[in-house]
């Protein structure tokens, strides 16, 4: 199956987002407030992107049921996932100003591009692919949080960690799977190296988020700019 082979050609990678500092310090709870609010700032952004992949795959969903699938996802992504977001920055005390003043990173404007020329160029089993990761590698990683945080009931990112390891959420992410796993069958030789490369990109961009936030990072070039 699709998603058997991709998981396990993406395993050392995956292994290195569970390992990555970010998440690593998001886990025992030590990740300072900084760094977290500028990932929520980010990753609100990009959600609005994959929100708007996974409509375009709504659309082209042959399938009814496919096809409500990802709409309902699309209005998770914006509705749930942002008021996630939007209650942590609240508590942080940051406003709606301070939010709007944070450039988007370079790791955030080219995940959400590589989102959007995916949906807009390539057929519906690579856009299915190129979205997988976002769901699946957040389950993986919220789910192996849960379990380092049993117990820990004050934990400071307990409400992140419960979003990504709730059995909705887990249900949604084998419901994805399975459509994957069913357009790659029927899928074409080239369709389906090209399902891969997204899939592996994608989860490149995920790996490459967390770090994004863990540096804070900026924009080299805007001490060049008036």
């Amino acid at each position: 199956m699709f998603c058997e082979e991709i998981w396990a050609r993406t395993a050392t990678l995956l292994k290195a987002i569970h390992d990555h500092p970010f998440n690593a310090a998001l886990g025992d709870g030590t990740l300072d407030r900084e760094r977290f609010a500028f990932y929520m700032v980010q990753d609100a952004r990009y959600l609005s992107a994959f929100s708007k992949a996974l409509a375009a795959a709504s659309v082209r969903s042959a399938d009814p049921a496919d096809a409500m699938f990802f709409a309902e996802s699309a209005h998770t992504a914006l509705a749930v996932e942002r008021g996630l977001h939007t209650s942590y920055l609240e508590e942080f005390g940051v406003s709606a100003e301070e939010e709007a003043a944070v450039p988007t990173s370079p790791t955030c404007l080219a995940y959400a591009s590589f989102l959007q020329a995916t949906a807009l160029a390539e057929p519906l089993p690579v856009l299915a692919a190129a979205v997988l990761p976002c769901f699946w590698v957040y389950q993986d990683v919220g789910t192996a949080l849960l379990a380092r945080t049993a117990g820990m009931d004050d934990h400071p990112y307990r409400a992140w960690i419960d979003t990504y390891s709730d059995e909705s959420f887990a249900a949604s992410v084998e419901r994805i799977k399975v459509i994957t796993d069913r357009l790659a069958e029927t899928a074409d030789p080239a369709t389906r190296r090209a399902m891969a490369e997204a899939f592996c990109r994608a989860t490149e961009y995920e790996w490459m988020f967390w770090d994004s936030a863990w540096r804070l990072e900026t924009w080299p070039t805007r001490q060049w700019l008036g």
